[in-house]
């Protein structure tokens, strides 16, 4: 059988050489004609070739399709080329999980998707499981946590399927260092520095966890040029043996589905697995009291029980995530404490939603791509006193399809008794549509020094991809 592995650009190298090594035949379609001389190169040693659609007329027999699911082509543009070909077809993500199938039997895997919140989520988790050294891939990079400290396996690296592998990849390359002695080259005991790995996806999961996670799906947005949509991507967290979704997600998009181990959150829907009973929102922590009931595990138990915590969670989207993340913790079998520990130890993500002292001041970070006019909204009714904080607001546009609804966030701020400053592209356009004006800078970096001579805490809100900011 001949396999075709279609889109080089989102983790097609790693999938068609990974394949090549099983010695399968293996072709490769560059869908986007991004290849770089050192991937083509990769791809000729280990003989892959690269073709165009078209040639699949010169081919007989057996024709599998490897294909991204966010892929803009439908199937008939590509067995239009040959409709006598025996076609079948898998996803990148299912290729991955057929890929991985004997790895990782003795430890807890859980795969995290959805619109907003997976990376918050991830080192949630990345908390509650510090003892077991996770293995994570996640926006901020590929990383293994050695007791509590962070090795980075590589920094600029993509959520796409192909790169949970080469996260593994990584991972067995440090704890498998190669030593070369007279008589050739030997390879050092197949060792493991991981009891644990978490992998976020942006378009659903491959099926490798233990735990597939679905947060939510805050929009639906389309995806292949229209073809499909999120909910339908990430209905591939199904695959998973065990399932953790939010509540109302799963009632608009998955109801349908009949699978075994379905165990859902909310913060209000008490026909849920898990919610809340009492929450009291503050930015600096958050307490809650939360109820489970029939939580289905992956030992095939099904446990009820409450707990009470406290959280860094400045807002209900914060707090959904936490919720998301406690529910996979008990699916899990987690032990309480460890869950409680683990939540009460998160502080934020350096460069996403965090909080940190500069001398006397509280610094309370949103920035995030997703950022939207809900988001700043909820952020800024956390604060209890406005006379103890300083709000700043702006960002960059272009970073993702969601944008802000300027009027509505104009009118918000004009109605709040509060010292606002904007900044960046979204803080100027807010700017000349509110009727109160108020301070506009244009390097936010002053920001800090303006809270500091005011003896102000500061919540900054800004919408922007992380790496972008952090290389101002």
């Amino acid at each position: 059988m001949n396999h075709l592995v279609i889109d080089m650009t989102h983790g097609g190298v790693k999938i068609a050489i990974s394949l090549a090594k099983e010695g399968k035949n293996i072709l490769a379609y560059d869908l986007y004609n991004t290849l770089n001389d050192i991937d083509a190169k990769m791809l000729h040693i280990y003989n892959v070739d690269l073709i165009q659609l078209n040639a699949l007329a010169e081919f007989r027999g057996d024709m599998n399709i490897i294909y991204p699911i966010h892929m803009p082509l439908r199937f008939k543009d590509i067995t239009i080329h040959n409709p006598n070909l025996n076609y079948t077809f898998q996803t990148h993500h299912e290729i991955i999980c057929e890929l991985l199938k004997d790895w990782g039997n003795d430890f807890p895997k859980i795969e995290v998707t959805g619109v907003k919140g997976k990376t918050s989520t991830v080192f949630l988790l990345k908390e509650i499981l510090a003892d077991e050294n996770p293995l994570i891939l996640s926006s901020l990079g590929a990383m293994l946590f050695e007791d509590r400290n962070r090795i980075m396996l590589k920094r600029n690296i993509s959520i796409t399927p192909a790169n949970i592998k080469e996260t593994i990849d990584l991972a067995y390359k440090i704890a498998n260092p190669i030593c070369k002695i007279a008589d050739g080259i030997v390879e050092s005991e197949n060792l493991r520095r991981y009891n644990s790995a978490i992998f976020e996806s942006s378009l659903g999961v491959s099926g490798i966890g233990d735990v597939g996670v679905l947060l939510n799906i805050v929009e639906d947005y389309p995806i292949g040029k229209s073809k499909s949509s999120a909910s339908k991507a990430k209905k591939q967290v199904f695959r998973c043996n065990t399932v953790v979704c939010q509540k109302e997600a799963y009632d608009t998009y998955y109801q349908d589905i009949a699978h075994d181990k379905v165990n859902t959150f909310s913060l209000t829907d008490k026909n849920s697995n898990l919610y809340l009973n009492n929450v009291t929102y503050t930015l600096d922590e958050t307490t809650m009291d939360i109820t489970y009931n029939n939580v289905k595990t992956i030992n095939d138990n099904a446990i009820s029980g409450k707990l009470s915590l406290s959280a860094f969670a400045p807002g209900k989207h914060n707090i959904s995530n936490v919720l998301g993340a406690i529910l996979t913790a008990l699916s899990l079998e987690i032990p309480k404490n460890k869950i409680i520990n683990g939540i009460q130890n998160y502080k934020g993500i350096p460069g996403r939603t965090n909080k940190k002292q500069i001398e006397n001041i509280t610094i309370i970070e949103e920035i995030n791509p997703g950022i939207n006019t809900k988001a700043i909204e909820e952020s800024i009714n956390m604060i209890s006193d406005f006379n103890d904080y300083l709000i700043v607001i702006g960002g960059d546009y272009g970073i993702t399809c969601e944008e802000i609804d300027e009027k509505k966030v104009s009118e918000f701020l004009d109605n709040q008794n509060c010292d606002i400053i904007l900044t960046g592209d979204v803080g100027s356009s807010i700017y000349k549509k509110m009727s109160n004006k108020c301070q506009l800078i244009k390097d936010y970096n002053e920001i800090y020094d303006i809270a500091l001579k005011s003896n102000k805490n500061l919540l900054f809100i800004y919408r922007s991809d992380y790496r972008k900011l952090k290389q101002r």
